[in-house]
C-alpha cells in the first residue's frame, strides 16, 4: 500500500518554503493540506493564490459552500478544517452540524445557498432549477452564483488531494454526524 507523507520545510523547494515562512507567520502553523501542495513546485502558490482571490461572497458564505462540499465528497480533513473555520466565522456547533446536514434553518439566504451548493456538488454541476430558484430568490446574483462554483472547484480540489492521500489530519476532528442529509 502506498504511504503518503507531507513534506517538511527542509524537503520543499525555496519558493515553496517562502510560502511555509508566510504561511507559519499567518496562521501559526503549515496546515498538512498546505505542506502537501508543496511536493508540487506551483501547486501551492497556485492553490492559495485561488482561496486568497477576490469574491463576492463573505467569509461566512464560503464556509458554508466548503462544509455542505467536503461534507459531500466525504473529506474528513477539510471537514474538520472547515469546522474550526467555520466557528472562527461565527457558527455554532449545532449550526455547523446543521449545514453538513442540508440545512442552514437559522438563516434563509444561507439555507438557500446551502441547498444550491449541495445540488451543485450532488449533481456534477447541473444543479436543479429549484434550488437555483431558491438561490437567485434569496438574493443572490450570477456573479455570486460563479463565486459558489469557484468555491466548490477549490474545495473539490482539497477533498480529492486528502480522500486520495489520508495524510495526517492536524486540526481537531470535526464531530460524526448522523441522521438523514438533504441531499
Amino acid at each position: 500500500m502506498t504511504k503518503f507523507t507531507v513534506p517538511q520545510r527542509g524537503e520543499v523547494s525555496e519558493n515553496n518554503q517562502a510560502l511555509f515562512d508566510n504561511l507559519q507567520k499567518a496562521l501559526g502553523f503549515v496546515p498538512n493540506l498546505y505542506a502537501y501542495y508543496a511536493k508540487n513546485e506551483t501547486a501551492l502558490g497556485d492553490y492559495l493564490a485561488l482561496q486568497n482571490r477576490k469574491s463576492t461572497l463573505k467569509a461566512k458564505e464560503r464556509e458554508v459552500i466548503n462544509l455542505v462540499t467536503s461534507q459531500i465528497n466525504g473529506c474528513q480533513y477539510c471537514l474538520a478544517a472547515h469546522t474550526a473555520l467555520g466557528k472562527m466565522n461565527g457558527f455554532t456547533d449545532e449550526q455547523i452540524i446543521g449545514l453538513r446536514k442540508g440545512t442552514a434553518s437559522f438563516d434563509k439566504q444561507l439555507n438557500a445557498l446551502v441547498g444550491f451548493a449541495a445540488s451543485i456538488v450532488s449533481n456534477k454541476g447541473k444543479a436543479s432549477q429549484e434550488s437555483k430558484e431558491a438561490f437567485f430568490d434569496a438574493g443572490y446574483t450570477e456573479a455570486n452564483m460563479i463565486d459558489v462554483v469557484i468555491v466548490i472547484g477549490d474545495k473539490t480540489m482539497s477533498n480529492f488531494i486528502h480522500n486520495l492521500t489520508a495524510f495526517e489530519i492536524d486540526f481537531p476532528l470535526a464531530q460524526p454526524i448522523f441522521g438523514q442529509t438533504s441531499w
